[in-house]
C-alpha cells in the first residue's frame, strides 16, 4: 500500500526535527537498516545502512550549527517524495572543507526520498547548492 503524502510529511518533518537538534541517533531511526544514502558531492560517495550514513551526521552536526529547514515546496509519487528546501543556521566548523568562521550560512537543499513500505527512508539522495556555500565561506580578497 502506497504511503499518503501526510505519512511522508510526517516523517520527513521528523528527520529535519533530528537534524536541527543534532540527534544523530534520531535521524538513524528514520532511516531504513539498510538505506541508500546518497549526499551528491560528499567525497565517500552513496553509501549503505545506516552505520554508513552515521559518519556523514556526525560531521555535519560538528560543522554546522543552529540549523533551521524551511521548505519552499515538496512534489509526491508513489512512495517517494522531492523536497525544496532553504536551510540556514552558522558554520561553525569547517562543512565541505571551508572554514566557517562561525558565520551564518544560508543554502538551498533538494531532497528526493524514497520510503520503505514500513514508511523508513529508504533512499535519500541530497543535492546542495554548492555554489552558494562557496560564495558565503570563500576567504575574502583584498582589494586593490
Amino acid at each position: 500500500m502506497a504511503l499518503s503524502c501526510t505519512d511522508m510529511d510526517r516523517k520527513m518533518d521528523e528527520h529535519f526535527h533530528f537534524e536541527a537538534t543534532d540527534d544523530v541517533d534520531g535521524v538513524l531511526k528514520t532511516l531504513s537498516a539498510d538505506v541508500e544514502h546518497d549526499i551528491v558531492g560528499w567525497p565517500t560517495g552513496p553509501t549503505k545502512g545506516r552505520g554508513a550514513a552515521r559518519g556523514f551526521y556526525e560531521a555535519l552536526f560538528t560543522d554546522l550549527a543552529d540549523g533551521k529547514v524551511e521548505c519552499t515546496k515538496r512534489l509526491y509519487g508513489d512512495d517517494f517524495l522531492v523536497d525544496e528546501s532553504v536551510w540556514s543556521g552558522r558554520a561553525v566548523g569547517r562543512p565541505f572543507g571551508l572554514e566557517g568562521g562561525n558565520r551564518p550560512l544560508q543554502f538551498r537543499l533538494l531532497h528526493v526520498i524514497e520510503f520503505a513500505g514500513d514508511g523508513d527512508i529508504k533512499r535519500e539522495n541530497v543535492w546542495i547548492d554548492l555554489a552558494s556555500i562557496l560564495q558565503q565561506l570563500s576567504p575574502q580578497q583584498p582589494g586593490p
